[in-house]
């Protein structure tokens, strides 16, 4: 047996196929099908790799229906390591053919993302944008992207100054790719609120950390990603570093091993008493992205945090087996799944009576918003950490 398969086959053997995964799993919430649950998919992803099935379509599309929301890792008595398991499957598979690779080339290039979103502007795409993808089929993974993806996106530049930090670790900050342009307010958020705790923070080049290659089986291309995060890394002098992205964090640390990789929300939290906030008398409903919860596991934190607001009333949607189904590029490559999830997930939103929605993961934020678009609701949305940085008052 091949290196690899035998890889996968060790990982499958520590299944004990309690089923105590079953319940957590959005995807066998959604179709009731064993073939769609963790329990079903480490069978699938043994058997092939044993060779005693063929890859056929109907296989590979159980294993790319998974969202990678390791909320079964949470619950596993076994300890399987299913997020490995599964990256080394799709690996050994290779790419799907469904995957939109030239949409997924641009997103992960920020400059030529930035231009194109700059030429939307001039151009007025708006107001278009709209009839344009209600041309494609609704199975279209241009779709969601048209959808998914607006072109008048505000361009931030991150920018950090510099200030003595004291003993305290220099800290960098990953800004990703189309994070560094969607949620440049959040990171430019996170800068304001760890300097005014005494840190000090340095700006890396934005680039795609190789989270959607990874976990697509595009395995050369998500290795030149990671040695360009090894090379950027090892040229910032910094000891920490910091993703306000929870779905990158997993593959930064997989790229980094050894190195502290953090979601800013964890030292932040730790010097909360340091920090003021001006009140605000709103509710809010809070979105906890699956990466928040069972990757980062920031999402006590950032409960603390948002709680420091004088009068913000916070309430979290239920926790698994739901998911808003972004899931990196499976929003492109399952649109109608997604779309079932996402709406879900707003329904759930919609029971809080909230005047805005808080997700901290861009990916998931961004297909939110377009069913938020689609619905007509009212909520804005925000990272929480773009929150917080508004109602900062002072540090002591």
């Amino acid at each position: 047996m091949p290196a690899p398969a035998g890889r996968i086959a060790e990982l499958a053997d520590q299944c004990v196929q309690c089923g105590l995964c079953l319940p957590v799993c959005p995807t066998y919430a959604l179709d009731r099908n064993e073939a769609e649950s963790p329990r079903g998919r480490i069978a699938i992803a043994s058997a092939l790799a044993r060779g005693l099935v063929d890859p056929t379509s109907g296989l590979r599309e159980h294993l790319d229906h998974c969202l990678g929301c390791l909320n079964c890792e949470t619950v596993c008595p076994a300890n399987v390591q299913y997020g490995e398991l599964l990256i080394e499957t799709r690996a050994l598979l290779g790419p799907p053919a469904r995957r939109p690779r030239l949409l997924l080339d641009l997103l992960k290039r920020p400059t030529l993302l930035r231009v194109v979103r700059q030429l939307g502007r001039w151009i007025a795409l708006p107001r278009w944008k709209n009839e344009l993808a209600r041309r494609f089929s609704t199975h279209s993974p241009w779709r969601a992207a048209l959808l998914n993806l607006p072109a008048a996106a505000p361009t931030v530049r991150v920018q950090a100054r510099q200030q003595p930090s004291g003993n305290r670790p220099q800290l960098a900050l990953f800004p990703g790719c189309v994070a560094s342009i969607d949620d440049a307010q959040a990171q430019q958020a996170a800068i304001t609120l760890l300097q005014a705790v005494g840190f000090h923070v340095s700006v890396l080049p934005a680039f795609c950390c190789g989270a959607m290659d990874l976990h697509a089986g595009a395995a050369d291309a998500a290795e030149q990603a990671a040695q360009h995060v090894r090379r950027a890394w090892a040229a910032s002098g910094a000891t920490r570093l910091l993703s306000v992205t929870p779905g990158c964090l997993g593959t930064l640390r997989r790229a980094l091993p050894g190195v502290s990789v953090l979601d800013p929300v964890e030292l932040l939290a730790e010097h909360a008493a340091t920090l003021s906030f001006r009140p605000l008398l709103q509710k809010v409903a809070l979105h906890l992205p699956c990466t928040q919860i069972n990757v980062a596991r920031t999402d006590a934190a950032l409960l603390q945090l948002l709680r420091r607001i004088p009068g913000l009333d916070v309430s979290t949607l239920p926790r698994p087996p739901y998911c808003c189904g972004a899931a990196g590029s499976h929003l492109l490559e399952f649109p109608e799944r997604a779309a079932q999830l996402r709406d879900d997930t707003l329904r759930k939103a919609a029971t809080l009576e909230p005047r805005r929605l808080l997700s901290s993961n861009i990916g998931c934020r961004l297909h939110l918003d377009a069913g938020i678009e689609q619905q007509g609701l009212s909520w804005p949305s925000q990272h929480p950490l773009t929150l917080l940085a508004q109602q900062l008052e002072h540090s002591h």
